[in-house]
């Protein structure tokens, strides 16, 4: 399993999805779907788009992955979680076949999506990739819709060392015909989209050109936005997510929405759709783990950014904050530069380094010498518990404890 152990459970081959997919008999095309890739924001611009779509009353599909806390989470219908008695039958059903074919844990994931998906009847299902897209298992579907959300540094041992190496792993997801929409541009990335949608004579479009949104105000549990495009125009939109890197996911789905709605989506999502949808989504998508106020005085936050430009955005955005001390709650993969990520975290805050319970994470002593070397004080912890407890000792009221590093580190506080 990937998220656990790393690089040795990765499979770069689509073969062992097909046939899977062959004996369940193509559920992957018994359902209309969306395809999102990209380095940050894909299950934020996930949620945010089906938030919209479930609004209008349509019964809409999620997978993404990894999870938090319940295997369960990473398959989901209008913000419900995949039944366990489903998960139960599925794999006592093709026990054999997974025997035969021997499929990663990512791989029978994946089926198992896609066949409850199927069965279930989902009016759309929203498909997140695992990791890069042309060879990624959910690359067999023929979506509407193909969305990249943006290109940065992550899993490059597997994607590439530049931003146009990425960017084209990323780009396998664009298919035929399909429209294909870029959520932020790049001058290194865009001419690999360009020249593969071309390729495959789908229509291009850029988030950036089509929906302009803008952040007005943070009210309580919303965020506050105008938004305009080409059939809608919002003066103020309340969104129940917080994050400043969230206008750029918001921007992404409402971009989708345009898209879907000018290809002739039916039925179309109308404007109160965009509204009630915004307005109650972490309630109708069950989304959690992204800029997530877990208690309050002192306040302690927490956030699943975990590679460099997620971590860069989100500290900006911590250092924004209004309180007396900062306490960092810090863990890491061990797959990852620690210096790159290091160097981005502030030297006045105070550390608390911790290894998630996986194989995949990063010793805490280890950590806590890297972070040393880059100007970070602090002590190391057995545990991510251990070290949020030693935070909120620590801690007045007036302070803030920020969780994160790792989507494994958040997953043990939520």
């Amino acid at each position: 399993m990937y998220q656990r152990v790393g690089a040795t459970a990765f499979k770069k081959d689509l073969t062992n999805i097909i046939a899977l997919c062959e004996h369940l008999e193509q559920p992957q095309d018994q359902f209309p779907s969306i395809h999102i890739a990209g380095t940050n924001g894909k299950g934020s611009t996930a949620h945010i788009l089906a938030a919209m779509l479930q609004a209008g009353d349509r019964r809409v599909g999620i997978y993404t992955s990894p999870h938090y806390k319940d295997f369960r989470e990473r398959i989901k219908i209008n913000g419900q979680l995949v039944s366990k008695q489903f998960i139960v039958d599925f794999v006592e059903q093709y026990r054999s076949v997974f025997e035969d074919i021997k499929p990663s844990f990512f791989e029978i994931t994946v089926a198992m999506a896609f066949q409850y998906f199927a069965q279930q009847k989902v009016d759309i299902a929203i498909i997140e990739t695992g990791l890069g897209g042309r060879l990624d298992s959910t690359n067999i579907i023929t979506p509407l819709l193909s969305i990249i959300t943006n290109i940065g540094y992550d899993h490059q041992q597997f994607l590439g060392e530049t931003l146009p190496e990425i960017a084209a792993e990323k780009a396998g997801i664009i298919k035929p015909y399909t429209p294909v929409l870029i959520g932020e541009e790049h001058p290194e990335t865009m001419p690999v989209f360009e020249k593969k949608a071309e390729l495959e004579k789908a229509a291009l479009y850029e988030a950036e050109t089509l929906v302009t949104v803008a952040e007005k105000e943070v009210e309580g549990k919303y965020t506050i936005y105008s938004a305009m495009a080409r059939e809608f125009d919002f003066e103020e939109l309340y969104v129940n997510l917080h994050g400043n890197y969230q206008k750029n996911n918001l921007r992404t789905a409402l971009a989708a929405i345009d898209i879907l709605n000018y290809q002739r989506l039916e039925p179309s999502v109308e404007a109160w759709d965009i509204v009630n949808g915004l307005s109650d989504l972490k309630e109708m998508t069950y989304f959690i783990g992204r800029w997530q106020t877990l208690s309050t005085h002192p306040t302690i936050l927490c956030d699943s950014a975990h590679n460099k430009e997620g971590i860069k955005i989100v500290m900006e955005q911590v250092q924004k904050l209004n309180y007396k001390h900062l306490h960092i709650v810090f863990g890491m993969v061990k797959d990852k530069d620690p210096k790159q990520i290091l160097s981005l975290l502030p030297s006045s805050a105070l550390y608390y380094f911790a290894k998630a319970n996986i194989p995949r994470g990063l010793d805490a002593h280890i950590l806590q010498q890297e972070a040393a070397s880059c100007g970070l004080n602090g002590k190391s912890y057995i545990s991510v518990i251990n070290a949020l407890e030693a935070a909120k000792r620590a801690a007045r009221k007036e302070d803030l404890i920020y969780v994160g590093g790792s989507i494994f580190v958040v997953a043990e506080v939520l």
